[in-house]
């Protein structure tokens, strides 16, 4: 349901299931990238200048030609990737952000099949129209237009082999992430695990269904605020119909509305709302917020879509979470603390220089990132804020000390948490807009 255009991009009649001939496309980019290196290598003995520049930008168009043909898993860590702005060189995240858009489709042959096998029938005999040109290809499935009894349908056919794939896609990943993120040891596997069962899910149309409905259903009081309707019967566990929503991107909205600053703080509005009520009073968040899952229609109202990952928040990580913007480091360090191990921040076998420099760390990374909940109203369009976000970020990802301290820390749970508050920040950012923070709360009993 994105409207990115994609019909000028290669198709794909088939993808790489198994391990070795995922392997083996991993490594063929890995010799690209020596190659890289070496070219590299040499301008920088003769002074090139730009040279560091050059070698990103072809090192990561490399790794994302060979990514996007494999689809699934290791796609989708490349689209997580792309959202970190300041964890990869900005050659990565522009080349990794494509993952969300601009990847090829299957081709035909192959749908018609994949349909005929899930939903029993051809797909020309099953609805009424069915467009052969996919109108958004993405790391796990594809979403193809449709037409039943007058009604506009939105197909998602998943790709052939990406669930069976995401355990050995993991393994061959696991050696480059464990060293990005300075992860050491035996106890490295829950965060894995963690990012494991939430591709299950995502790979679970059955469970997206479930979910999504569950959601709409639960956040039906916030205005403007919708959601399209799903037809089971025209579901399975690999492909998901529901109604087609017309709209433009978020990312889009702010060129298209002359910066009308009413409409803007309403949709952010909305989309600060729909956050919260999810995480203070479902205790569960559509944990993907990038911009291709969102749509703005003409009436300005907010279309959340993909529901396949969706994070549970349980009361141990909930409770230490959102207490420790109410505790003042300076005036509480000790129970500040006490919430640092609860949360698994700092850890029994820290020395004492290593918990004071961590707890004044993370003291200053809370401080920031809890200021919308500080205040009744909030501009996240204010460039002095988001300077502060990012320069936190970048001093997480580069800061010499911390990497030396054994990087695993942290519940598994903040995996995507803070994708899901970085990723709402950012989106409220794009947007400019100012929001009344505490407004969610009316929703509760509604």
């Amino acid at each position: 349901m994105e409207r990115k255009n994609i019909n000028n991009l290669n198709t794909l009649s088939h993808i790489p299931v198994n391990k070795v001939k995922r392997a083996t496309s991993l490594v063929s980019a890995g010799v690209k990238l020596s190659g890289n290196y070496l070219r590299y290598y040499g301008e920088k003995v003769l002074k090139v200048e730009g040279s560091r520049g050059r070698l990103d930008k072809k090192n990561a168009k490399d790794i994302y030609d060979s990514l996007k043909t494999l689809k699934g898993s290791a796609l989708k860590v490349a689209q997580m990737l792309s959202m970190e702005n300041n964890l990869l060189p900005s050659a990565y995240v522009e080349q990794f952000s494509l993952s969300q858009f601009s990847v090829p489709p299957l081709s035909w042959p192959l749908v018609n099949k994949l349909v005929k096998k899930y939903l029993g029938k051809s797909p020309h005999l099953i609805f009424d129209t069915f467009d052969v040109n996919s109108k958004n290809a993405a790391s796990i499935g594809q979403v193809h237009k449709a037409s039943l009894n007058g009604k506009e349908l939105a197909v998602k056919i998943q790709y052939p082999g990406v669930r069976e794939s995401i355990n050995s896609d993991l393994s061959i990943i696991k050696p480059f992430a464990s060293r990005m993120f300075n992860l050491r040891g035996k106890d490295i596997e829950k965060y894995f695990k963690e990012v494991e069962n939430k591709l299950l899910e995502e790979t679970n149309y059955a469970l997206e269904l479930e979910q999504s409905q569950k959601i709409a259903k639960q956040c039906n009081k916030i205005p403007f605020l919708k959601f399209p309707t799903y037809y089971p019967e025209l579901s399975t566990g690999k492909i998901l119909t529901m109604d087609w929503m017309n709209g433009i991107h978020l990312s889009e909205f702010n060129s298209k509305c002359n910066k009308k600053f009413s409409k803007i703080n309403s949709i952010g509005q909305t989309l600060w709302d729909f956050y919260m009520h999810q995480i203070h009073h479902l205790r569960e968040v559509h944990a993907d917020p990038h911009p291709g899952n969102f749509l703005i229609d003409e009436l300005d109202n907010l279309i959340v879509l993909d529901f396949g990952c969706v994070k549970s928040i349980p009361n141990v990580f909930y409770n230490p979470y959102f207490e420790l913007p109410k505790i003042s480091v300076k005036k509480n360090q000790k129970k500040f603390k006490d919430l640092l191990f609860e949360l698994e921040i700092l850890r029994l076998d820290d020395n004492s220089n290593e918990i004071i420099y961590l707890t004044d760390l993370f003291g200053n990374l809370i401080n920031v990132l809890t200021k919308p909940f500080t205040v009744n109203e909030f501009d996240f369009g204010n460039n002095k804020f988001w300077n502060q976000v990012n320069g936190l970020a970048k001093k997480l990802s580069s800061d010499k000390i911390l990497r030396k301290i054994n990087g695993n820390r942290g519940s598994k749970h903040f995996i995507y948490m803070n994708r899901t508050f970085f990723g709402l920040y950012s989106l409220l950012n794009q947007l400019g807009a100012k929001v009344n923070t505490q407004s969610y709360k009316k929703y509760f009993n509604a």
